[in-house]
């Protein structure tokens, strides 16, 4: 009896190493991604584009998402006639946008003149839209210095790209130089100031006289820039 119980043990035991050894190499085998027998793969698929390619929805890492936003400010010629101004102050629409735009005249807007630091031999020109509608700053504007039969020449290359439109109370700017190159002319004092402002089409809108600071001198050689959305433009040339 005593043999039969130490050869059933010893049996016994040789089993329970036998499942422990295979339950070992099951873990094992999950532990290095074996599956079992007979068990189906499955795979997420990435999203496919209409041309049957395979694509991917999420974005590249460190690619910059793109929205759209949305243009702000007013459409040039008044009511929602498409072409949008996006405009911050004194920015211009397109020319076809603002052929509908009354000119910054006399009588709907006030120039001034003031000396500047900076450049030397520059004076700052500055409109002011005092209506209750948008007006434009067409062009240039035509100066003449006293009396001078013949307006100031125009520096073509200030040219903006669009005409500078101006809501009630903003500004547009000119700059005038005053002196040419050194020894080409003999600069002659100058009092006097006049303004003509000037429709699409560059004819007269009316003329303003203003009082130049003091010691003003020109010498035929200098210029006036176009009209300018702001004072650093005006002032660059």
């Amino acid at each position: 009896m005593r043999t039969n119980r130490i050869r059933t043990t010893a049996l016994a035991a040789t089993a329970l190493a036998a499942a422990l050894s295979l339950t070992a190499c099951g873990g094992d085998d999950q532990a290095m991604g074996t599956k079992p027998a007979g068990a189906a793969e499955t795979a997420t698929p990435a999203a496919a584009n209409t041309d049957g390619k395979a694509q991917s929805d999420a974005p590249e890492a460190g690619a910059p998402e793109t929205q759209t936003v949305p243009t702000e400010g007013k459409h040039a010629g008044g009511n929602g006639d498409g072409a949008n101004r996006g405009k911050k102050p004194g920015t211009a629409p397109n020319a076809e946008a603002a052929a509908s735009i009354p000119a910054c005249t006399p009588k709907n807007s006030t120039v001034k003149v003031s000396s500047v630091s900076r450049p030397i031999n520059h004076l700052l020109l500055t409109v002011t839209n005092t209506g209750s509608k948008d007006c434009a700053a067409y062009h240039a504007p035509f100066l003449r210095f006293d009396d001078a039969q013949a307006v100031y020449p125009v520096l073509d290359d200030s040219k903006p790209q669009a005409v500078v439109v101006l809501s009630p109370g903003e500004k547009a700017y000119a700059g005038i130089g005053l002196l040419g190159e050194p020894g080409e002319d003999e600069p002659v004092k100058s009092d006097n100031l006049g303004v003509i402002m000037v429709d699409k089409n560059n004819k007269s809108k009316g003329e303003a006289t203003l009082k130049l600071p003091a010691e003003t001198y020109t010498d035929g050689r200098g210029f006036v820039t176009y009209w300018q959305s702001d004072v650093e433009t005006a002032l660059m040339f």
